[in-house]
């Protein structure tokens, strides 16, 4: 076979896709070469740009590096420039930096916003089509707020308070649900009123969300009013300044953040390849994907137009749109490598997808299913990580899967904080589960049953109470006979003891106590505290509840923190008092352990101690604000 080249340009979703499959499908034939071109060394995973923005996820979060994408494909070589054009008569593809031979060229540079050259947009405005988009906006967004928190005059404050978002796209949803997750926490940090904060979703259309069913988008619709979004319908935007946008009813609306979501067009890059152009400057191509000028370039992505219907709208510019221009594109490049016969695109939407912040979505699948809030958010995650496994990266969906999930703040994840891996304590959560499952276990046999530490008889580890509290003897000359019942209740005792945990055992060994006997100075304390069997009696009653309290509170998560306190106080008694062996001691650095926080890991203390901090703070302190002496509320 000839040798031939495959030159890929663009590391969008379709062009990694096609170029791993392409990698894979010719893994074994050396006279295949693959160059993908790239103006970034890195994939970005463009349709969760809105979490970026947002502060959701961490800023490389969404960046997948092209070295390790392909790090084990041998055919496969990474150029990192810009691609100027394709020179068509010699067959090659032009960058600013070189030159590169091709013998099929698949193009997927994707697209951008579209402002349809409304005035002020790129002055004033946001878009989100890229990485570095998302981080101005996310540093914008943060600066106003900031601002606005401190400043004093009524409208500026209020224009800077306002957040506004132009389109209710895939796009817009998305992000306005996100940043209405952020709003609370910037609030906090900027020590305003939520309420303060207005965000706003404007829509031309008479209906928002027109992507999706009717009902879904209603349901959509209702959510966002019910967390305090303003829905502007039938509003259109047609100027944007500093501090407020022009309407098209001749009024303005003030605010110092307008994000446009309103459309996409192919990139201004698509202009310089002499290609025939259609709607939105997106290229024409035929049904196998092959550009009308040249059946040795191929299209795909966004970037592209299939006139299927004869209306020039084209395939819709979606990630499953894109992968499945790039199958069919894929595979005509090996039908003419391989002398096969060419494939048609078919398009395949299995459904619709639109989340509202981390932890709410909606969604249409192949079009008889309809999710809505944590189901659909758990779609959305699955049909992306699916993306992972169709590129062969498990490298990436690992990271996918951590960066979602576990490495989330301000409980901005589908688990509703859960799980999220906040100071590494989740992996306490399991050591706190044990130990309070230890307690209840050792506990259940002293409540029930003819063993019940309910009845009127001392049982260990309370027999060394009744031994402080009837000896007379002095603690330094006192053993284990000196009880009121001899050698018989001593005997008795011990046995006792080793039952106390069911640990306590080795094979073939009696377990070695960490203290003998009791020390003298507790001894002293002892006898002090409980002067008679009555209070013994009392005591040992008392404490079985506590000891069943702990363990519910840490199997619960509740007051984590004080229940291992209480874990490491009761263990080190029961060793002063002689009664306690060292094959349990794993109870007190287990405790420490699930002292940091396990408890807000996956438990109750997730939202009991948060609002004990800021109810008793609030009593104690007040509430914080930016601004003292004015009022900034009206």
């Amino acid at each position: 076979m000839a040798k031939k080249n495959i030159v890929v340009i663009g590391a969008g979703f379709a062009g990694v896709y096609a170029t791993k499959r392409l990698a894979k499908h010719y893994k074994k034939n050396k006279d295949i070469t693959i160059t993908l071109i790239d103006r970034h060394s890195y994939f970005t995973y463009m349709t969760e740009l809105h979490e970026i923005a947002a502060d959701r996820v961490e800023e490389d979060a969404i960046q997948y590096d092209l070295q390790r994408l392909f790090c084990r494909r041998k055919n496969v070589k990474l150029v990192t420039d810009t691609v100027t054009t394709i020179d068509r008569q010699n067959k090659q593809v032009v960058t600013e930096h070189g030159r590169y031979d091709y013998d099929y060229v698949m193009l997927g540079i994707g697209s951008e916003p579209n402002d349809f050259g409304t005035p002020g947009v790129k002055e004033h405005g946001f878009t989100l089509g890229s990485w570095e988009s998302a981080i101005r906006l996310k540093e914008h967004v943060r600066d106003v707020i900031r601002r606005g928190a401190t400043e004093h005059d009524p409208e500026k404050r209020h224009a800077l308070l306002s957040i506004a978002v132009v389109g209710s796209g895939f796009t817009g949803t998305e992000t306005i649900g996100e940043l209405r997750d952020w709003k609370d926490v910037l609030a906090k940090e900027n020590k305003i009123d939520p309420d303060e904060i207005t965000l706003s979703l404007i829509e031309m259309a008479p209906t928002i969300m027109n992507m999706l069913d009717r009902n879904d988008a209603n349901k959509a619709e209702r959510y966002m009013i019910k967390r305090g979004i303003k829905i502007m319908k039938s509003t259109g935007v047609v100027g944007v300044h500093d501090t407020y946008v022009d309407l098209k009813d001749g009024s303005t609306y003030p605010t110092a953040t307008l994000i446009w979501t309103a459309g996409v067009k192919a990139t201004d890059q698509a202009a310089n390849f002499g290609l025939q152009q259609g709607r939105a400057g997106r290229i024409l191509v035929n049904k196998q994907m092959e550009s009308q000028d040249d059946p040795d370039i191929y299209v795909v992505g966004d970037v592209s137009l299939v006139d299927e219907d004869g209306t020039g709208k084209g395939q819709p510019q979606i990630v499953q749109g894109a992968e499945a221009t790039a199958k069919a594109a894929l595979l005509n490049i090996e039908a003419k490598i391989e002398n096969k016969a060419a494939v048609d695109f078919k398009p395949n939407y299995s459904g619709f997808m639109v989340s509202l912040g981390s932890r709410y979505g909606v969604a249409n699948l192949m079009g008889w299913m309809h999710l809505s809030g944590f189901f659909a958010m758990l779609m959305k995650h699955l049909v992306n990580m699916l993306y992972f496994v169709q590129i062969y990266s498990g490298y990436y969906l690992f990271q996918y899967f951590m960066h979602e999930f576990f490495r989330t703040r301000n409980n901005r994840n589908l688990m509703r904080g859960h799980i999220s891996r906040q100071g590494n304590v989740l992996w306490t959560i399991p050591a706190r589960l044990f130990l309070g499952a230890m307690w209840l276990v050792d506990c259940w046999g002293k409540i029930q049953g003819s063993g019940s530490w309910f009845t009127d008889k001392l049982r260990l580890p309370f027999a060394w109470l009744q031994t402080a509290a009837t000896s007379g003897a002095s603690a330094a000359g006192a053993d284990a006979t000196t009880a009121a019942s001899g050698a018989e209740a001593t005997k008795a005792a011990t046995t006792a003891a080793k039952s106390v945990f069911s640990l306590s055992y080795e094979y073939g060994h009696d377990p070695l106590a960490v203290f003998s006997q009791m020390p003298t100075w507790m001894y002293n304390i002892t006898k002090t505290l409980i002067p008679n069997q009555d209070v013994a009696l009392f005591m040992q009653k008392a404490m079985t509840i506590m000891e069943i309290l702990i363990g519910l509170a840490l199997v619960a998560g509740l007051f984590t923190w004080l229940s291992s306190a209480a874990t490491v106080a009761f263990v080190a008694t029961f060793c002063l008092s002689g009664m306690f062996y060292w094959v349990n001691i794993w109870m007190i650095p287990m405790a420490i352990a699930c002292m940091n926080g396990s408890g807000r890991a996956f438990g109750l203390d997730k939202w009991v101690v948060p609002y004990l901090q800021k109810t008793f703070g609030k009593w104690r302190y007040g509430t914080p604000k930016a601004l003292y002496g004015t009022d900034t509320t009206k």
